[in-house]
């Protein structure tokens, strides 16, 4: 009995630590692997990237990673052609854009992860939305001029875009409710209904003022936009991808 009590005794010493030793090597991987992708992506700050199940030594061995998510702060994506038609930003800032990698492979080396698929969200403020409409007074007509003047939820995942009307002199602000989607990699605005002054000014010059698009560029590893919806704070998108690369 003696016996079977030290042997019991050492089998969970030697358990914890391999606990111990488990959770350390987690660690120092996920630093690591947030070095090597602040430094792929040309991020401004360090990502969290969080490695998930147990044990991770085993995963280590196989030389695959179950699941890893990645979280970035202030992500500033690339626009490509500006396409707003006010010359739009040259790039355009991402709160938060957060990804769940499945089947993360990587090199023996550890230069190089590419995750067989990954699924994220990521939400764009108003403000910087707003970048893209067109916020400058914009002639519709002799004498009339239009401009959106903010960006905010409509509730039902509609945007409420505020457009102020300039005639001869005198404003006045007409609030829009309007759909948001993506089409490929680029979201766009399109106004369900115009108010009737509005319309009766010159609806196609007015869409030209309500409607407009954002292309989001060259986002990390190369995922795509999925689907967008508003929400309170700003646009929510999903995000989606095969073979997304992480480092190298």
């Amino acid at each position: 009995m003696r016996a079977l009590r030290i042997l019991l005794i050492v089998v969970v010493i030697l358990g914890g630590l391999f606990v111990i030793a488990d959770r350390v090597a987690v660690h120092f991987a996920e630093n690591e692997a947030a070095d090597k992708l602040k430094t792929t992506e040309n991020l401004a700050s360090t990502p969290d990237v969080s490695i998930k199940g147990f044990p991770f030594l085993t995963q280590v061995a196989s030389g695959e990673l179950d699941d890893v998510e990645v979280d970035i702060k202030d992500y500033e994506a690339d626009t490509g052609t500006a396409t707003s038609g006010n010359g739009g930003p040259k790039s355009i800032r991402i709160d938060d854009l957060k990804a769940d990698m499945k089947g993360v492979k990587f090199s023996g080396d550890y230069s190089s992860a590419t995750a067989s698929t990954a699924t994220g969200t990521a939400t764009i403020a108003y403000d910087e939305l707003l970048k893209a409409a067109k916020s400058q007074p914009t002639d519709i007509i002799s004498g009339v001029t239009a401009q959106v003047v903010g960006l905010s939820d409509g509730g039902n995942g509609k945007i409420k875009v505020d457009v102020k009307v300039s005639v001869a002199g005198a404003s006045q602000t007409y609030p829009v409710l309007s759909t948001v989607t993506v089409d490929g990699d680029t979201v766009k605005v399109h106004a369900d209904n115009l108010p009737k002054l509005v319309v009766d000014l010159a609806e196609s010059r007015i869409r030209s003022i309500t409607d407009f698009q954002q292309k989001i560029d060259e986002l990390p590893g190369g995922v795509q936009l999925d689907s967008v919806q508003a929400a309170q704070n700003g646009v929510e998108i999903t995000v989606k991808g095969s073979n997304v690369k992480l480092a190298g």
